[in-house]
């Protein structure tokens, strides 16, 4: 090869590096639906808050609850013990029958009040009271105590209970009330609301850093499946090796199983060039040697071996264009329509041989109808070819197998012996070399069914006596895990 077409020198990896690092910071990077992390902090974050919330303010409804229910209960004790011990005097005064046990509703402004009222009738008021008066909700009579909140005195807000009864040698309907104020409750609430908020807000604060580092612990493994990833691209290891969580693993081994798969094809390439190469190098020897001898028969050579460069590069770009299509996944081609075809162009190569097809009119298998064309086109040129007149091809010969398709091609010529028949697919073989012919067809058939999951052996057909080719591939619609199964 001359100077002026030499291949480029290779790239370094380090450049290599350098530019994929230069176009992802340019922006050719996929783009992303935001942090993982963030996502999972802000729903842990917006959850915690709302039960908190709704918590904290049932919490405080309970105990708050509890602390005015038993304020309630002393009032309403003082309320029954004064309602037991009140008679009506001869002048028709409230008086007590004895003393009761609260001294506070003797002490001028106290915190402690009572008063006893009716209409029409002098009113009792506790000497707490001093020159006050309660003002008591009179638009209604309760015979059971009825508690409320009271703000009459600015500077005293009260909690007063209150209740409606008939006291013995009385007709007149007496006002019971107590007051109490209400300073000791409401300190009382603000101790416990002020704990419930310090308690909530670092329970809080809390969870939230439980979250974070739960969050970034558990996100671990992806971090260290990008870093073994990262040592993959650096370090040339083809494989990620590291003790994963059994949620990521499922991931890894996709991943392996893609290394795996990129290797097996880089080593498909890297061999295909070789061979390819190889397979050259001999006709490209032959013409230059001839050129160089200034050989009579230069035309001839040259006919001869580029046609042989020419079988050879069609069978490496049948495969390589079997690999680029096989990546879609989804190759679908109808079986007879194939056959149908095939069997039209040879019958007018070999007008004196017949040709029969029967079978499933209706299979279908994975591959591109082309790399399908292809492979019976070599199947059935050779069985007219080697054979004896008769052709027979079967579509979908055990149709019971849910899995693969059959397709049988037979002749009725010699056949081949059986421990020629894997020789026979060695590049360049042939059996008989007084026909026409590079031995390529063969190969072709098997690495372009080998890449779509299929496969090609020989037998002796029992019909017609001479050659059975088996081909087999997967049908129309498998997964993968059913093609690796084939």
């Amino acid at each position: 090869m001359s100077a002026s077409t030499a291949p480029s020198r290779p790239v370094d990896d380090a450049v290599t590096d350098a530019t994929v690092a230069a176009e992802i910071a340019g922006g050719a990077a996929p783009p992303h639906t935001g942090s993982i992390s963030r996502r999972m902090m802000a729903i842990a974050s917006a959850w915690i808050l709302v039960l908190l919330l709704a918590g904290g303010f049932a919490l405080d409804r309970t105990l708050t609850g509890l602390v005015q229910r038993n304020f309630d209960e002393q009032l309403n004790y003082l309320l029954n013990a004064m309602i037991v011990t009140a008679e009506v005097g001869p002048d028709g005064e409230v008086y007590f029958n004895r003393i009761l046990g609260e001294p506070r509703f003797l002490e001028p402004n106290s915190g402690i009040y009572f008063q006893i009222s009716a209409d029409g009738r002098e009113g009792y008021p506790s000497r707490s009271l001093w020159d006050n008066t309660l003002t008591l909700q009179r638009d209604h009579e309760d015979t059971d105590p009825h508690f409320y909140d009271s703000n009459q005195w600015p500077d005293e807000p009260l909690r007063i209970v209150e209740r409606t009864v008939i006291l013995p040698d009385s007709d007149s309907r007496w006002t019971f009330a107590v007051a109490s104020a209400r300073e000791e409750l409401d300190a009382q609430i603000a101790r416990i609301r002020s704990i419930l908020v310090w308690s909530f807000a670092v329970l809080a604060l809390g969870l939230i850093i439980m979250a974070a580092l739960q969050s970034w612990y558990g996100l671990r493994p992806l971090r260290r499946i990008r870093a073994a990833i990262q040592r993959i691209r650096t370090t040339g290891s083809n494989r990620v090796t590291d003790p994963l969580p059994l949620e990521v693993q499922p991931l890894v081994e996709e991943l392996n199983m893609l290394l795996a798969h990129s290797e097996k094809q880089a080593e498909e390439a890297r061999t295909h060039a070789g061979n390819l190469a190889h397979a050259l190098k001999t006709p490209l020897t032959v013409l230059t040697n001839a050129a160089t001898a200034q050989d009579p028969k230069l035309a001839g050579h040259v006919f001869r071996e580029t046609k042989v460069m020419q079988r050879h590069v069609d069978h490496h770009l049948a495969r390589a264009r079997a690999v680029g299509r096989r990546a879609t996944g989804l190759s679908r081609a109808p079986v007879w329509a194939s056959a149908e075809s095939v069997l039209r162009a040879v019958t007018r190569i070999y007008e004196r041989t017949r040709f029969d097809l029967d079978g499933n009119r209706d299979a279908q298998v994975a591959i591109e109808r082309q790399d399908l064309d292809e492979i019976l086109g070599n199947l059935i040129e050779n069985a007219a070819k080697y054979g004896g007149g008769s052709v027979f091809v079967t579509v979908d010969a055990k149709p019971e197998d849910e899995k693969r398709c059959e397709i049988w091609i037979e002749d009725d010529g010699m056949g081949i012996p059986e421990d020629k028949r894997e020789e026979i697919f060695d590049r360049g073989a042939r059996l008989d070399t007084g026909k026409p012919g590079t031995g390529l067809g063969l190969a072709i058939v098997r690495d372009v069914a080998e890449i779509y999951g299929g496969t090609v052996d020989l037998d002796e057909s029992e019909d017609l006596g001479g050659l059975l080719v088996r081909l087999i591939l997967p049908r129309a619609g498998l997964g993968k895990s059913d093609e690796a199964s084939l």
